[in-house]
């Protein structure tokens, strides 16, 4: 049923383990994606965005020292946001979960039970 679901994960984050664990308990199968381990392509990632609805600069999180050293108060294009992310795969917000044609940020991890039904 959900065997195409993706989660792109890192194992670090409380939310990223609440929204794995929640899909594993509804029974559903999922892919791990370590994204830090094997981060997406600029070509994944932009159709990543266009699933979740999102723009790329939507997606950086800005609290990490890489955002602050390198990008803060720049004004990027999408591409130029997306290989940032590609090359600085800490800075995507995470975890994404991925299902057919429609992604979900789960922040919170309940927003994953939108591609549970």
């Amino acid at each position: 049923m959900h065997a195409n679901m993706q989660i792109y994960h890192n194992p670090r984050c409380t939310k990223s383990r609440e929204t794995l664990e929640l899909i594993q308990d509804s029974g559903a199968k999922v892919e791990i994606v370590e994204y830090l381990k094997n981060p997406p392509t600029a070509t994944e990632l932009s159709a990543i965005l266009d699933k979740l609805g999102m723009k790329a600069e939507d997606l950086i999180r800005k609290g990490e020292t890489v955002y602050a050293e390198k990008y803060k108060g720049k004004t990027l294009t999408e591409k130029q946001w997306i290989q940032a992310m590609v090359e600085n795969p800490i800075l995507i917000e995470r975890p994404i979960v991925v299902s057919g044609k429609k992604a979900v940020l789960g922040r919170p991890p309940e927003n994953v039970k939108k591609l549970l039904r």
